[in-house]
């Protein structure tokens, strides 16, 4: 059986690279060859290599037109999107170049509703500032907030956000659900409310991102939707870092419009060494990390490669 080559640019499926080789050689003759990347490779050194595999199992990386052109031009035949977001995926050139793509949703809605919840936490009851502070010496007591009838703007409602609304409901929060593909939510719970975005962004004590990204919600927290929100505010995104105009973030944490936030993602990742958002000590952020479980990148992982076997057994009929 002839040996297929199948690039790997994922980081959470190169944390257990090894045995994810010796599956996918061994069951579906696939060699998997991991990158040593911090986050994603630029398209100019995806551009050099690709025409050298057969697949691609995709992460956050630049999957351009120009990328996939340079791969068909050699050997490139399918690709699978690790995850959910293909917001850095050319469909569309995809289609044209014949290169079937597909994604694995569904997979970790609890793991990063699992994350969302314990940054609300931390900001909610300053666990960062209070761990430092014994690290440094000191004995703070900084008051909190109770999560009790607070209220949780919850933006998106597709797996991570329902499991999301579970839980803070579970801790006797209210939410607003902003998601214009749900008419219906399902739920009999009278803590929980559908709103049109960014009607009502004066109730949240809290805003949490759980959307995908597209055209239509580039920067949908910015200048215009900040001054919808009440003063203190905090915000969480566990989803994608351009969903928030990032200099405007920076100015409202700076006034105190915005009293902190948990980012697990950025604009630019990883996040530059000058970033103005070092500065805050009371926010907490993250390395585009909710996901990463054993448990979840290990099912996500199998599921990506018997999805590109089933895609290039396509080409052998």
């Amino acid at each position: 059986m002839e040996i297929k080559k199948i690039l790997v640019t994922c980081p959470p499926m190169l944390g257990m690279i090894e045995d994810l080789k010796l599956i996918a050689k061994d069951k579906y003759a696939l060699d998997l060859v991991p990158q040593n990347i911090t986050q994603i490779m630029s398209e100019e050194d995806l551009i050099s290599i690709i025409n050298e595999y057969d697949g691609w199992i995709i992460g956050d990386d630049p999957a351009t037109e120009k990328v996939l052109k340079a791969g068909k031009e050699g050997r490139l035949k399918a690709a699978v999107k690790w995850g959910v977001g293909i917001d850095n995926v050319n469909l569309n050139a995809a289609e044209k170049l014949g290169i079937p793509i597909k994604n694995t949703p569904g997979m970790f809605g609890d793991e990063v509703a699992d994350i969302a919840f314990c940054y609300l936490i931390c900001l909610a009851r300053n666990i960062v500032q209070i761990h430092n502070g014994i690290i440094n010496n000191s004995w703070p007591k900084l008051r909190g907030d109770s999560l009790r009838d607070s209220v949780v703007g919850i933006v998106g409602y597709g797996d991570i956000g329902r499991n999301l609304t579970k839980r803070v409901l579970t801790s006797g929060m209210k939410a607003q659900i902003y998601d214009p593909f749900i008419d219906n939510l399902n739920l009999s719970e009278e803590s929980v409310t559908k709103e049109k975005w960014p009607d009502n962004l004066s109730n949240c004590d809290y805003i949490v991102l759980t959307c995908s990204l597209n055209s239509s919600n580039y920067h949908l927290i910015n200048e215009e939707t900040f001054k919808e929100m009440k003063h203190g505010v905090k915000i969480v995104n566990v989803s994608r870092g351009p969903l928030i105009d990032e200099k405007q973030l920076i100015n409202e944490i700076s006034c105190g419009k915005v009293n902190s936030v948990a980012l697990d993602v950025f604009e630019n990742e990883p996040l530059p060494e000058n970033s103005p958002l070092r500065k805050f000590n009371n926010c907490i952020f993250g390395s585009h990390n909710s996901s990463n479980t054993n448990q979840a990148v290990l099912k996500t992982s199998l599921k990506a490669i018997k999805l590109l076997n089933n895609l290039l057994r396509h080409f052998q009929n």
